[in-house]
């Protein structure tokens, strides 16, 4: 019993560890190369940063073509950029060429790659800290390279600590397994709705006040699993689907913004967008099966552990949402 009480105490505070408590705090830099119709390139760069803070990632192509300084720098609370326009650069100098991120190395994050040409050719690559750099071959490459974003989806999900706290409690409240598959089914309709819609640009709404609402959700969430440990069936309780549901079009937009961040292929929308979809939805279920895997296995060889480490799952979902809520209406307010 008690090895089981220390291991729930150390686990909830590693969710509250300085490390852990930033959601999506691992989003992907972009690296977007495309000639213009008079053959010369322009480039756009775009890389994570909170407030002024951001990672010293510094991209590279050894054919000289980011040599120059940048036409254009800018800084948001969530972005850098730079622009390059309008670069003299022959097609052929790529084919050979190393794209390197500078510092990835370094970090946690990956960077996505686009290079497009003048002739419909497109190139992507996803770079990682393990792999920070890829050569450019123009020979057998195809027209539509966008299975990175079934990668990107999944990446997205498995290390979005905010939505899988979500789905997490669901899953600890949700009692039976028909009622289980319909409060996911219903999860995964209402985020795949908003997240058509917004990436198609059918739909616009406020990023920030999105994120703040997606906090609040699991504050919801967190406090409706407290009240059933304590007998008391709330509305999630009672209806999980509807619950799941109308938060789901919320999580839903905050896939879009992050799919945004990204970028889209614009030759590739809607293959782009299913499969960064599908990926999502992967990613959910891998999650979804190894918290019911890990339940199984603590009910079966597990001591009965302490009444009060019951409690660990809602204060821990409740305490790490309350924190991205009032962090996220900071930076609304500012």
């Amino acid at each position: 019993m008690r090895w089981n009480a220390r291991f729930l105490l150390a686990f909830v505070m590693a969710l509250m560890s300085p490390g852990f408590v930033s959601a999506h705090e691992v989003r992907p830099a972009y690296l977007e190369i495309t000639e213009n119709a008079q053959q010369r390139f322009d480039v756009l760069w775009k890389q994570p940063s909170m407030g002024t803070l951001a990672l010293r990632l510094v991209p590279r192509v050894s054919n000289g073509l980011l040599d120059a300084p940048p036409a254009e720098a800018s800084a948001s609370n969530s972005f850098a950029l730079r622009r390059w326009t309008d670069r003299p650069q022959t097609r052929d100098s790529f084919d050979g060429a190393t794209i390197r991120i500078e510092g990835l190395e370094h970090s946690i994050t990956d960077a996505l790659v686009a290079v497009s040409f003048a002739n419909g050719q497109t190139i992507q690559e996803i770079l990682k800290p393990g792999s920070p750099s890829f050569v450019v071959h123009l020979r057998g490459t195809g027209k539509t390279a966008v299975p990175t974003y079934l990668v990107l989806g999944i990446e997205h999900i498995l290390t979005g600590f905010d939505h899988l706290s979500f789905v997490l409690g669901l899953l600890l409240l949700v009692r039976g397994r028909l009622t289980l598959l319909k409060t996911i089914t219903a999860f995964t309709v209402a985020h795949s709705i908003t997240l058509g819609a917004a990436s198609l640009g059918y739909v616009h709404v406020s990023a920030p006040v999105i994120e703040s609402l997606v906090a609040l959700s699991i504050v919801f969430v967190a406090v409706e699993l407290a009240r059933s440990y304590r007998g008391h069936a709330g509305l999630t309780a009672r209806y999980p689907w509807v619950i799941a549901f109308t938060f789901g079009l919320l999580h839903g937009f905050a896939f879009a913004g992050s799919l945004a961040d990204i970028g889209l292929p614009p030759q590739h929308i809607p293959g782009a967008l299913l499969l960064f979809n599908l990926g999502v939805e992967i990613g959910q279920l891998l999650f979804v099966g190894a918290a019911l895997g890990a339940l199984a296995l603590l009910r079966r060889f597990a001591a009965q552990p302490p009444l009060w480490t019951r409690w660990a799952a809602p204060y821990a979902i409740g305490a790490l949402a309350s924190f991205w809520m009032i962090q996220r209406v900071h930076l609304l307010v500012h």
